[in-house]
């Protein structure tokens, strides 16, 4: 198993740069547990799953976690991105951040106000930041000085950024996001709407919720040829036992739990996580082909990019070939892809062995 077995060729023109104008709007390719494609608009959602199924969502926020700061002295500007902590750090203490350009331990920073100091590096661009005054913890420093970090290939530069900008505080962000932690949105969840939650109650659907705050190691690029070396980085989560009981009823009754999102993947399918024991935990899974699920059946995800490890986690629930050639159909009949762009309903797929790439 290869990086480069996960690449597909992806027009640039198809990367939204925009949400769609309705969230529920927005297309949905059903990818069916025999490996064949039906085309749907994502308000059609419930009528797609089962009376019975098991809906798990994660409810974190997105904190305007990208500030423009400056340095002291001198005033050379330092894009800072927030990553989320585990536990939170206390007033003080240190913190991660990724940093542009690259600092040196004991450079001082002002954004908005607030004074901070960098640390020492930790790799990948990343790095330890504290607030020295000015601010109580870092989402406070977000709440004053942060913007909505979007992924970088969503541009808002030129007549009308400002507007842009402006909505994507709504846009990015999920209708029933509640806990701020998350340096990124988790996108599947952009879809759904009061309409689309109205569905699935009428359709028998069952709805919980989990938090698991959104950090670098998600979105981080796999630069190893061998995916197996690519690294997570740990991201903190809470599973509410209301949630876990849910989860153990609908598998002791054989009903379907449907992940929304690749991040409530990794925490449903993470060693333990059903049993009694504590409510906060950390994850560093890596899912690839050859996993084997014992818990999620369904998956509703949008389209990721080449090569990346949650492109590869899509694949180990519903075959790399089916999944590559759902990914090529939904470049031929233009679907927006990324973050803003449409979604997948992934089915597990019913010919996939444990350890079969195919």
């Amino acid at each position: 198993m290869r990086t480069s077995d996960f690449d597909y060729e992806l027009p640039s023109g198809r990367v939204a740069q925009h949400p769609a104008p309705v969230r529920s709007r927005s297309r949905l390719l059903h990818l069916r547990s025999d490996g064949t494609t039906a085309h749907h608009r994502f308000f059609e959602l419930p009528t797609l799953l089962r009376p019975g199924d098991l809906l798990v969502r994660n409810d974190t926020r997105v904190l305007p976690a990208r500030i423009a700061a400056r340095r002291l002295p001198g005033g050379g500007r330092v894009e800072i991105l927030l990553l989320p902590g585990a536990p939170a750090p206390e007033r003080g203490s240190w913190f991660e951040a990724l940093t542009r350009p690259a600092l040196r331990p004991g450079v001082r920073l002002e954004a908005a106000g607030v004074r901070l100091e960098a640390g020492e590096p930790l790799g990948g661009g990343r790095r330890r930041l504290r607030i020295l005054d000015g601010a109580d913890s870092p989402v406070a420093l977000a709440e004053r000085a942060g913007r909505t970090p979007l992924p970088p290939y969503i541009r808002r530069k030129g007549p009308g950024a400002a507007a842009h900008e402006a909505a994507d505080r709504e846009r990015y962000q999920t209708v029933y996001a509640s806990v701020p932690g998350s340096a990124a949105a988790p996108t599947a969840g952009l879809h759904f709407d009061g309409d689309v939650f109205r569905g699935l109650a009428e359709r028998g659907v069952e709805v919980r919720d989990l938090t698991l705050h959104i950090g670098y190691g998600t979105f981080a690029p796999v630069r190893t040829e061998n995916p197996r070396e690519h690294q997570l980085g740990t991201e903190r989560f809470h599973l509410p036992g209301a949630t876990r009981d849910a989860v153990r009823r609908a598998l002791d009754e054989g009903r379907r739990v449907v992940a929304v999102g690749t991040t409530t993947v990794r925490v449903l399918e993470t060693p333990g996580v059903l049993e009694a024991g504590p409510r906060e935990r950390e994850t560093a899974l890596r899912i690839l082909p050859g996993h084997h699920f014992g818990v999620v059946s369904a998956l509703v995800t949008n389209f990721h990019l080449p090569r990346s490890s949650l492109v590869m986690l899509v694949a180990a629930l519903a075959g790399r070939e089916p999944v590559l050639a759902a990914y090529r159909e939904a470049v031929g009949t233009g679907y927006r892809f990324h973050s803003y762009g449409d979604a997948m309903l992934v089915e597990k797929s019913a010919r996939l062995s444990e350890g079969n790439l195919r």
